[in-house]
């Protein structure tokens, strides 16, 4: 309690959590009264509606589940007294949490990961050990993924493995899930980054790709890495593969004119781990011949000017019918033709 004043005295009382499995009945003791004391309870400032029961003191609720979480508190009759509040928190127990452990900034270090497969809808915290060479090594939590931490390695090349153990623990229970790797098995780098594709001027089957490593790796010049070139028209499902050894670009010498692709590039150390996963997909087109101009004439009264147009498709009229060539001579025996026959007749008088 605490004293206002000469006169006013005014009772806080502190509200204490309390915490049970769902689907079990939960018993909620008003403060310290004896068993035979007389309380109403109230939750949330209103009457209790669910199933429940009272014993004396205790308030009993069958069968809980989420729809019970609530401030309750209790009254002690007949004047009204409070005399405790209670925060009822429903949640189950934690399960095994699932681990993975993996490498990308190889060989300064590795980090951990961790989840729940299903909700326990109370606080759950996460303690991690990691042993090598038969000691601890020390664990750094991640500033911005709060289910993640990070570890160095204390030695590169190593024989030992890895042990790591992470316990889910809440107030209803804890579990724990113990990994165990080599140093190896887990370098797994991140995509390859900035990945351009660009049509080649006068090639109609060629693109050229360019990619940059992942900002992550931290020694490209000692651990050098592999790539791995994925790439397909977007009308076709089935991929094309070309593995490369250190080399940052590559010239697609196979697609097909016209078409447009879709590109990506994995990349992995060229002696340990697992590939990255794909890059961000780009998309490129190689390169389409621009269409020949179309020479036109149009004639007036006085002049005859020709024109030059540009027409993205083929004239569609049909070509017209051409004569049959006629050779000069025969051109000539036909104009002299009725000449030749008046002479001849007049020889015959």
């Amino acid at each position: 309690s605490v004293n206002l004043g000469s006169s006013l005295c005014v009772v806080m009382t502190v509200a204490r959590n309390q915490y049970e499995r769902m689907g079990s009945d939960v018993t909620m003791q008003c403060g310290s009264l004896d068993n035979d004391a007389s309380v109403s309870w109230k939750v949330n400032g209103t009457d209790v509606k669910a199933q429940h029961r009272l014993e004396g003191p205790r308030l009993i609720l069958t069968q809980v589940n989420l729809g019970h979480n609530g401030l309750y508190s209790c009254f002690q009759n007949p004047h009204g007294e409070r005399r405790d509040t209670i925060i009822l928190h429903i949640g189950i127990p934690p399960r095994e949490p699932t681990v993975t452990c993996r490498s990308n900034t190889y060989p300064k270090g590795f980090y951990c990961s961790w989840h729940q497969l299903y909700s326990t809808y109370i606080p759950t915290t996460f303690e991690v050990d990691v042993q090598h060479n038969q000691r601890s090594l020390e664990v750094q939590k991640d500033s911005v993924h709060k289910n993640r931490c990070h570890v160095r390695f204390p030695e590169v090349f190593s024989s030992f493995p890895y042990k790591v153990n992470v316990t889910a623990v809440n107030a209803l229970g804890k579990a724990s899930t113990t990994i165990t790797f080599e140093e190896s098995t887990i370098v797994k780098p991140d995509p390859p980054e900035r990945v351009t594709a660009t049509p080649i001027r006068f090639n109609p089957r060629r693109l050229e790709v360019s990619w940059h490593s992942p900002a992550t790796w931290p020694d490209i010049d000692n651990f050098p890495l592999k790539y791995f070139l994925r790439y397909r028209p977007l009308i076709r499902d089935q991929w094309q593969h070309v593995e490369l050894s250190d080399s940052t670009s590559h010239t697609i010498t196979d697609a097909y004119a016209g078409k447009e692709y879709i590109i990506q590039v994995a990349a992995k150390d060229t002696e340990i781990g697992t590939w990255s996963d794909w890059s961000v997909a780009v998309h490129a087109t190689p390169w389409i011949e621009d269409p020949l101009p179309i020479a036109s004439t149009t004639e007036d009264s006085s002049t005859l000017l020709t024109e030059t147009k540009t027409s993205p498709i083929p004239s569609s009229n049909a070509p017209q019918k051409a004569e049959p060539p006629v050779g000069r001579a025969a051109k000539l025996l036909t104009f002299f033709s009725p000449l030749l026959l008046g002479m001849l007749l007049l020889l015959m008088w």
